[in-house]
């Protein structure tokens, strides 16, 4: 009766291990790449299900972006400017049972598949259109990079150059080419400038000499702007026409 019952233990036992040893939960955000005795028999998941133990095999894989930061490289430009450069790149996997198969280590691979082709495109590219064109750049290295994992079921979705370091002597000489074009500039505004106030004073003493009431009034005003200030005594010149009109007035006024 005993041994009966530990029979039945036994039995049980192995019926829990071997079923437990079955049972797979795959989630969501993952795929399974079933093996069959070494042979690829397809994908599952997400969800629950069933293996064979012993026969089948299932390597997980995940299907969500992943971002990976390239190291810093050093290339020479097309122009001859050393540059260092570092860059982000977003990827996932479309094919789960390639990016397995056909690979090793996808995500290592794109690394190294990402660091040569920075390196590539920066010594295609000259210094001004990594800095100025940086979004071509951007394009050109994701169409790069996509061709050469597709094989591996890895779509590279965007890769962005983040930093851009330039030797000290080009940061001195850049910092003296902008100093020098805002210098340019501000001459150029404060010429427009003068050039705008002369056009108007030209068209002021067109309007002035064709009607001489307005020097007039012009002198009137002036010395009512200088009369406020009581600080400081202040020569100024009257023109003869407008005193002469000021005393023949006043004469007329007193002969009446």
């Amino acid at each position: 009766m005993f041994e009966l019952f530990m029979f039945w233990v036994v039995v049980f036992v192995v019926l829990v291990g071997l079923l437990s040893a079955s049972i797979r939960i795959v989630q969501e955000y993952e795929r399974g790449v079933i093996f069959r005795l070494g042979r690829y028999v397809g994908v599952r998941g997400p969800g629950l299900f069933f293996l064979i133990p012993g026969i089948e095999r299932m390597q997980k894989v995940d299907l969500r972006v992943i971002t990976l930061d390239v190291p810093t490289q050093e290339a020479i430009t097309r122009d001859n400017v050393t540059v260092k450069v570092n860059a982000v790149v977003y990827f996932r996997v479309v094919d789960p049972a390639n990016a397995v198969i056909k690979v090793l280590d996808h995500i290592r691979a794109t690394s190294q598949l990402s660091q040569t082709t920075l390196r590539s495109v920066l010594g295609q590219s000259e210094l001004d259109e990594l800095l100025a064109h940086r979004e071509q750049v951007n394009q050109r290295l994701q169409q790069i990079i996509d061709e050469g994992t597709a094989p591996w079921g890895v779509k590279v979705t965007m890769v962005e150059v983040r930093d851009v370091e330039l030797p000290q002597s080009l940061q001195r000489a850049m910092a003296a080419q902008a100093a020098a074009e805002r210098e340019r500039r501000a001459k150029i505004i404060h010429a427009d400038g003068e050039y705008q106030a002369a056009e108007k004073l030209s068209q002021a003493a067109a309007i002035i000499a064709a009607q001489p009431a307005a020097m007039q009034l012009r002198y009137l005003q002036t010395l009512t702007e200088i009369a406020a200030d009581k600080a400081s005594t202040i020569v100024f010149p009257v023109p003869m026409n407008l005193v002469e009109a000021l005393f023949g007035r006043a004469g007329t006024d007193t002969a009446k």
